[in-house]
């Protein structure tokens, strides 16, 4: 099990790589993540390690619940924006405060990476789906509807789970097995190749590739 990182997709860009091939990748920028807190199986169940980056301005800091601004302040740590959690199998190597940058993926071959899909709102079917659609000529009433959903007699009703116009994006979605392109410390910055779900601007979680090691 690995660190769960937190990013920002900044946008996308091309590389050069050692051989002059050119690379479309996606930049995603990481500033230090930092330790908030340390989950032990004796007093919580489970072994964890908690994580926050994205600092926050004074002025977005004092709209945080009062909670979760205390637990920040017990720490002695700035408020940052986002929180995650990541599942480890030693926690006696991490302790409250200590910080990852982005070097840790210098190390690292493939990246997962979720994200949140863009919302594109209400569509139909064949946006949404793919469906082909019906004749575009003059009168013919059947040009982007989905058609019938249901069926005769029996059972005479339209099943659960059909495609059907609905709301798009919007959705959790992860990416597996990105190669890491390149990685610089000193912008804080980690390129990884293809394209990441989300829009600019957006939070990103990395982590180690499962299916290939890293």
């Amino acid at each position: 099990m690995s660190l769960k990182f937190i990013g920002r997709k900044k946008g996308m860009t091309q590389f050069f790589d050692s051989n002059g091939r050119l690379v479309v990748c996606t930049v995603i920028e990481a500033e230090p993540n930092i330790i908030t807190m340390v989950k032990f199986p004796e007093k919580d169940g489970y072994k964890a390690v908690q994580m926050c980056s994205i600092a926050l301005s004074p002025k977005s800091a004092r709209k945080m619940s009062k909670p979760r601004r205390g637990m920040y302040l017990k720490k002695h740590l700035d408020p940052h924006g986002e929180l995650v959690e990541s599942r480890v199998d030693d926690v006696t190597e991490y302790e409250v405060g200590q910080i990852f940058s982005v070097e840790y993926f210098k190390d690292i071959s493939h990246v997962d990476i979720v994200g949140t899909t863009k919302g594109k709102g209400f569509q139909g079917v064949m946006k949404l789906h793919g469906f082909k659609g019906g004749p575009a000529a003059h009168g013919s009433g059947f040009h982007r509807t989905a058609g019938s959903t249901g069926m005769r007699s029996t059972p005479g009703r339209s099943l659960p789970g059909s495609p059907r116009a609905s709301r798009m994006g919007g959705r959790t979605q992860t990416v597996q097995n990105l190669s890491v392109v390149h990685v610089d410390e000193e912008k804080q910055v980690l390129l990884v190749k293809g394209a990441i779900p989300g829009c600019a601007g957006s939070i990103v979680y990395i982590s180690k590739a499962i299916k290939l090691g890293g």
